[in-house]
């Protein structure tokens, strides 16, 4: 009797056992099906692959809260696939690894210091003339980038990178801790021996009154390979970012003579000990994190929205939410003397070879997207929302409403897709009223709109061909490193300048960029 219970028991836990099984069966079924259609469905959209820059600590949110997502999709019945990073090192690298494995991007922002040349020579990118003209982007022709901006930027008369549009003001500027300076009973540094008494006193006098010596007066991020140009002893020393002519002579910031004085005087100030002693290890923006923190008092900003408050992003904003004494203002440790030359366009966008070669219809797709992004309609959803969500339109006054600091922050998202376009609704002919503009962020733009710059190069460098600016800059960078760790001295720049000047072609180099320069400006004057 026992032994039927048990086998009548046994029957019915495996009856359920199957039951369950065919449920999962079915289930699994349903759920395949429903793939299939979506699968379906997909097969009649063109799937496109971006790779962009992006702000540190930004990230897309999920595609049903995604408007801009949704709406670029469904408007032009496609399926993005968005790679984005902080530009710098990693994101140069993980585009390189996607060529190595033969799976590029359909079309991808340029973050190399050589504007993909490298990569136009090396085969690797598409010819644009079939894509782009003033027929298929008449907005990115009418508001942003003349065809004489183009064909600057042709590498040896191909067309194979195109200029993303750019805002053609200078915001690069240090920006100081005005709290720690009011604390401590100092002005705002003026000169660069100010500089250094406020680099001191921000070490050695506990600007931030904790009772403890945690503090440093300067840093930047060398990102484990470089001599950032962050460094003031720069511009102290003539050299102002990125180049500029002189007599009509280039004068390549990063590798003229006169960076063994720069070394030397970047030197005085280490051994000082004034200086966030692992700003060389510092990758990408971890010096700003710092910043924030409260560890430091002076680094180098180059965006509008900076510090102001109105951007919750902000150093300033961000520092607040931690310490709500924070200052943050811009300031000029030189003075009057400029901290760079003038704006042009020097990222490039680029196609994949890959992808015009058997899907050229991927990119004339992009094409219209990015078109889109650079009119009116694409730039208003991608820099300031939706209509009567984020802002109200009267005419060509867009007035920004007023929400809360979580709801900024959640849209945070959109700066990832403004990729294509600088906030510059001027240049589409519109006005924008920011309610969350305080006085001082008032105070702040008037200062940078008064910063003083060099002119323009006016034109967009390329290298001789077959010569890798890539490895020039890269043993220019080795070279450099060794004179702060290893030499501890500027000496032996002439020496390393002679290498690489001939060994790694960088005559060549210069003398081909200060050709495009002269033939720019001449161009200019006719």
């Amino acid at each position: 009797m026992m032994i039927r219970k048990r086998m009548l028991m046994i029957m019915a836990l495996l009856m359920i056992a199957s039951l369950f099984v065919l449920v999962r069966i079915l289930f699994g079924y349903f759920q395949k099906g429903d793939q299939g259609d979506s699968t379906a469905q997909d097969e009649l959209q063109l799937r496109l692959k971006l790779f962009v820059p992006a702000p540190n600590n930004v990230k897309l949110p999920d595609a049903t809260d995604d408007f801009i997502r949704q709406t670029i999709e469904n408007k032009f019945n496609v399926r993005l696939d968005v790679t984005y990073m902080v530009p710098g090192t990693d994101y140069n690298a993980a585009i390189e690894a996607a060529l190595l494995a033969n799976d590029p991007p359909d079309m991808w922002i340029d973050g190399t210091n050589d504007g993909a040349s490298k990569l136009a020579l090396s085969g690797v990118l598409a010819d644009m003339t079939p894509y782009i003209s003033p027929l298929t982007m008449p907005n990115y022709y009418k508001y942003w980038i003349s065809d004489k901006e183009l064909k600057q930027f042709q590498i040896h008369n191909r067309f194979y990178r195109a200029p993303l549009p750019y805002d053609k003001n200078a915001y690069r500027s240090y920006y100081i801790r005005k709290d720690w300076l009011d604390r401590l009973g100092l002005d705002i540094p003026r000169t660069y021996s100010e500089y250094l008494k406020v680099l001191r006193a921000f070490t050695f006098d506990d600007p931030d009154g904790n009772g403890v010596r945690d503090t440093y007066g300067f840093t930047t991020s060398g990102n484990s390979s470089s001599l950032s140009t962050d460094w003031p002893e720069y511009a102290k020393n003539g050299l102002v970012y990125p180049a500029y002519m002189n007599n009509n002579t280039l004068v390549d910031m990063e590798s003229d003579l006169r960076v063994g004085q720069v070394v030397d005087d970047i030197l005085k100030v280490i051994d000082q000990g004034v200086v966030d002693p692992d700003w060389f290890l510092n990758q990408g923006t971890e010096h700003i994190d710092k910043a924030i923190q409260g560890k430091v008092g002076i680094v180098l900003g180059q965006s509008a929205d900076f510090a102001l408050d109105a951007n919750p992003a902000s150093i300033q904003s961000l520092s607040r939410a931690i310490n709500p004494h924070a200052n943050w203002v811009p300031f000029n440790p030189l003075g009057n003397e400029p901290l760079r030359a003038g704006i042009s366009s020097d990222a490039p966008f680029v196609f994949s070879k890959l992808t015009g070669d058997s899907h050229p219809e991927k990119l004339k797709k992009i094409v219209e997207i990015l078109d889109w992004l650079a009119g009116e309609e694409g730039f208003l959803l991608t820099h300031y929302g939706l209509e009567k969500k984020q802002y109200e339109r009267s005419g060509n006054n867009i007035k920004l409403l007023a929400v809360s600091d979580d709801e900024v922050v959640r849209h945070n998202f959109m700066k990832i897709w403004s990729f294509f376009t600088p906030d510059s609704p001027s240049v589409l002919g519109l006005q924008v009223i920011n309610p969350r503009l305080t006085e001082r962020d008032k105070e702040i733009k008037t200062f940078l709109a008064a910063l003083p710059v060099k002119p323009k190069l006016g034109v967009a460098l390329a290298p001789p061909i077959g010569i890798d600016v890539g490895a020039f800059r890269a043993r220019q960078n080795e070279l450099q490193v060794k004179m702060l760790f290893s030499d501890k001295s500027g000496k032996m720049w002439p020496t390393y300048y002679e290498e690489i000047m001939t060994k790694y072609d960088g005559d060549q180099i210069i003398i081909n960029f200060e050709k495009q320069v002269r033939s720019a400006q001449s161009t200019t004057t006719k």
